[in-house]
C-alpha cells in the first residue's frame, strides 16, 4: 500500500490573478482598517497565499477623511518627518494631518503594516486611496468588498 505525500504548494508569478477591491472607510477604526488593507494587498486572504510571490490584490479605498481613532489619539497622534537640514523635524498633529491630506493618514498606516522589502514595495503601489466617494478606477473593475 502505498503512501501519498503532500505536496506543498507554491504560487507562480505567471498563475497569480489579482483583482480589484473596493473599501469604504466610513466609521473604522484606522488600525484595525490598515491591517485588513494590508492583508489583502499581500495577498493573505486567499489559500495560494506565497510569501514571496506577489499573489495580492489591489485595493481603493473610499471616504478616507470619515476614518476614527480611538482614545486620544485625535489629540496626541505627531506625524513626524525630517526634512534633513539642523532642527528640522516637522511635526504634524492628527487633526491638522486630516484636515489637510486624509489620505495620508490611510496610506502611511498601511505602509507601516507592510514587508519592509521590494516586494512590498511593490504591493503598496496596488493601494488606492480617496477623499471622497468618487474614483477613477473603473477601469479595474472593482469588487465592493465589506470589511
Amino acid at each position: 500500500m502505498s503512501q501519498q505525500k503532500n505536496k506543498t504548494f507554491m504560487l507562480r508569478k505567471e498563475d497569480a490573478k489579482p483583482s480589484w477591491f473596493i473599501l469604504d472607510a466610513t466609521g473604522k477604526t484606522l488600525g484595525r482598517f490598515a491591517s485588513e488593507i494590508a492583508k489583502i494587498l499581500r495577498g493573505k486572504h486567499k489559500p495560494t497565499f506565497t510569501s514571496h510571490i506577489d499573489g495580492g490584490d489591489g485595493v481603493i479605498v473610499t471616504n478616507a477623511e470619515k476614518i476614527i481613532v480611538s482614545g486620544s489619539k485625535e489629540a496626541q497622534k505627531l506625524y513626524r518627518h525630517y526634512s534633513g537640514g539642523m532642527g528640522g523635524l516637522r511635526e504634524i498633529p492628527y487633526a491638522t494631518m486630516k484636515a489637510r491630506k486624509p489620505t495620508y493618514i490611510i496610506e502611511r498606516a498601511v505602509q507601516g503594516m507592510m514587508p519592509k522589502s521590494r516586494l512590498g514595495k511593490q504591493q503598496v503601489k496596488k493601494l488606492r486611496v480617496y477623499a471622497g466617494t468618487e474614483h477613477n478606477q473603473t477601469a479595474q473593475k472593482p469588487v465592493q468588498a465589506n470589511i
